[in-house]
């Protein structure tokens, strides 16, 4: 069959695209840019695979796609953004539909949230607009109403995580007393894969969702067992939808945006009607504790293939990120400091590694109130940390880094700051004729950005210059 794909460089496209190309499919992917695919996750597959570049919220960039298209997925949303995000989804659909009209395509299967509440949040109420502005009578709508999704790297198990790993004892909001139906990121994916071409789920929409109906605090609680960890958890009423918001930013690693609109989610029970989808499609629904132990077995295997951070808006910039691949000469401050290289390999295996758990290998002190000054001025911090200790690729992030360019081959990893500053930055690491060149490029915004240079250059000579002497070191 031949499938088209939105939204294959988010969480979910990423292990969907890999599913549906090991069935033996032929997938267009639909993406904001291409140089945000990464081809090297897919090498055995690349005759099934093609690319297009698609924005829907602008017409200008829709081109036509291949008439013969069989089925389509719709995995586009916008929650992350500071944006009027319910218009844009509803623009997105529309012109999504119309586009999906012009072909053959005879199915059209959408991820959407649980929302059987009479009163929903304004993601949710969202959500389901969405779902209206998809119906079509030129093609068959299947639309999959999930709750919280829990695998590696998704949203709600990184929040979750750092919740239990970093607070024993939590003053929390009353929303953790709300209900939820928790579902494994493996299930979604083979309700998704199962669906197509059933011709029953036509005109139709499912809840689909786990065995356990839990309170969020009760996730809380098992999550905790589940790490052998004590935490204690009372919840006050004394905390707004607003400050709840704040809580959870500085906290965890998500954005202010996402968490806002995370929260106002929070106070609506999301608990699925009962339906024999599963039943008839042989999958086996896998509860929260199993889920939990998938979820932690991925990551000590350091085989998490995407995170919700991939799926990245960048609110901040009117640019894409990616025209900011070309680091600049002029008007920039530089900090390039250069070192021989002792052991290629070790230096190597450094550079790719940078970040995360593994640190910033000299003074992760100052990283770490660097980090913490980002979040206390609306930035996304250190705690997004990285989903794979070992390698990057072109999109990943690294802390409050976006990886522009990582090639070992070129012996060259080019990181883009997406930390709150006055002006732009970026960090470019290379081997050249057996030395590491390390060059920090600044272009400031006005005099605030200059005298931001300024203020932090003392710093700079300081951690630039352990930063590479650990770098070049002869040990991994």
């Amino acid at each position: 069959m031949k499938i088209f794909l939105t939204g294959a460089t988010g969480y979910i496209g990423k292990r969907l695209l890999i599913h549906l190309l090991s069935q033996g499919h032929t997938v267009i992917c639909s993406v904001r840019d291409k140089k945000r695919f990464n081809t090297t996750l897919y090498q055995n597959y690349l005759d099934q695979l093609s690319i297009v570049e698609h924005d829907y919220n602008d017409p200008a960039t829709l081109t036509p796609v291949d008439q013969d298209i069989d089925a389509a997925y719709y995995l586009i949303h916008s929650m992350s953004s500071n944006a009027d995000f319910s218009k844009a989804e509803k623009i997105s659909a529309r012109n999504f539909s119309e586009t999906i009209e012009k072909t053959s395509c005879r199915q059209v299967i959408y991820l959407t949230g649980i929302v059987n509440e009479d009163k929903l949040s304004k993601h949710l109420q969202s959500r389901k607009d969405v779902e209206e502005e998809l119906r079509s009578e030129k093609y068959n709508l299947t639309v999959l109403r999930a709750g919280i999704i829990i695998g590696s790297g998704s949203a709600s198990f990184e929040i979750i995580r750092d919740l239990v790993e970093k607070l024993p004892v939590m003053i929390a909001p009353k929303w953790l007393k709300t209900k939820c139906q928790p579902v494994a990121i493996r299930n979604v994916i083979e309700f998704l894969a199962g669906v197509m071409e059933k011709t029953f789920t036509y005109n139709r929409h499912f809840d689909i969702a786990g065995p356990d109906v839990l309170s969020y605090k009760q996730m809380l609680l098992i999550f905790a067992q589940e790490r052998n960890l004590r935490r204690a958890i009372f919840s006050v009423p004394l905390l707004s939808p607003k400050l709840s918001s704040y809580w959870l930013y500085f906290i965890t690693s998500t954005s202010y945006p996402l968490a806002k609109n995370l929260v106002e989610s929070m106070t609506v029970n999301v608990v699925a009607e009962k339906n024999d989808l599963a039943e008839k499609l042989g999958i086996k629904l896998l509860s929260y504790r199993e889920s939990l132990k998938l979820s932690f077995d991925k990551i000590e295997q350091n085989d998490v293939l995407s995170t919700w951070h991939d799926s990245f808006g960048d609110y901040r910039y009117t640019k894409n990120v990616w025209d900011f691949l070309e680091v600049p000469t002029m008007g920039v401050f530089k900090d390039r400091r250069t070192h021989e290289v002792k052991n290629e390999k070790a230096t190597l295996t450094k550079i790719f590694g940078i970040g995360g758990k593994n640190g910033w290998y000299y003074a992760n002190l100052l990283w770490s109130i660097r980090g913490a000054l980002d979040k206390l001025f609306g930035g996304v911090g250190l705690k997004r940390g990285r989903k794979n200790s070992a390698t990057v690729s072109a999109g990943d992030s690294v802390d409050f880094w976006r990886v522009l360019y990582a090639s070992r081959e070129e012996k060259r990893l080019l990181l883009f700051a997406e930390m709150k500053m006055p002006g732009e930055a970026w960090l470019d690491f290379k081997i050249e004729n057996g030395k590491l060149i390390q060059e920090a490029t600044f272009r400031p915004v006005g005099l605030l950005g200059r005298l931001y240079w300024y203020s932090v250059l003392p710093f700079h000579a300081y951690l630039f210059n352990g930063m590479i002497r650990k770098l070049t070191e002869d040990q991994e």
